[in-house]
């Protein structure tokens, strides 16, 4: 059997070091360098010759940032619309990085907790720093909802401090986990087609191949589905900060 973690693994490149530390460039650095390349040329395509009657790219580009900008005016309000271009780079990163991770002899990053970790530290700093900046020491309310009686304040601050601090780990998570267990398990099955082939036993081998293509479909489906849920946890967060309780 194939080692099914063996896709994970990150080798370096051009091997670099300063000060003990290692920066080396990888290929998951080559990857996502790769994907914002092309996140860059596709929305470059798409917006370069603006028609009334938009061609293919353009229709593709305006359809994804529509749905991206209708999705932060729904869950963050009106207030949360100038943070659209963040929100749809974030999205499309996502989108390309999970696609692109089923393709064959690539490499899914999202499928390192280490990338995930960065992309949701970035959003709950970056919501921190909105929800301070606009409330200032009002900010910290978040964590007392208004209303609650006074006796259950020490019991119930340290727990929404918590559950504040574990948005970034579930949000990472989240995306890791899924794009991880999926890929396993196409390995596995595909390696069992390969076992099938190496005991001659070709027949057999239109099971795990049929099995492998429906899981691919549905791991096309689940790429789509992890971007848009990192998306709209993201617009959430933004609506707590922006409209406290």
């Amino acid at each position: 059997m194939l080692d099914p973690l063996h896709q994970f693994e990150i080798h370096p490149i051009i091997k670099l070091s300063l000060g003990g530390l290692d920066f080396s460039f990888t290929n998951a650095s080559a990857w996502m360098f790769a994907i914002t390349l092309l996140a860059c040329l596709f929305l470059h395509l798409g917006s370069r010759n603006k028609k009334l009657i938009p061609g293919a790219m353009q229709s593709l580009c305006e359809s994804l940032f529509s749905f991206v900008s209708k999705l932060v005016g729904e869950q963050a309000g009106s207030e949360g619309v100038q943070f659209v271009p963040y929100i749809f780079s974030l999205f499309i990163f996502i989108l390309l990085a999970n696609l692109i991770g089923l393709l064959p002899y690539s490499f899914t990053i999202t499928s390192h907790l280490a990338v995930t970790f960065t992309l949701a530290m970035l959003v709950f700093i970056g919501i921190t720093v909105v929800g301070a900046a606009k409330h200032g020491v009002k900010f910290f309310k978040i964590f007392l909802p208004s209303g609650v009686p006074a006796f259950i304040a020490p019991l119930l601050i340290p727990v929404e401090i918590v559950s504040y601090l574990s948005k970034p780990i579930s949000l990472s998570i989240r995306l890791f986990a899924n794009m991880v267990a999926g890929h396993i398990v196409l390995k596995i099955i595909a390696s069992a087609a390969v076992v099938c082939a190496v005991n001659s036993l070709v027949p057999l081998i239109v099971f795990p191949v049929g099995i492998n293509v429906l899981l691919t479909t549905f791991e096309l489906f689940v790429a789509c589905l992890q971007a848009y849920v990192f998306t709209i946890l993201s617009c959430i967060y933004l609506n707590d900060v922006l409209h406290m309780h």
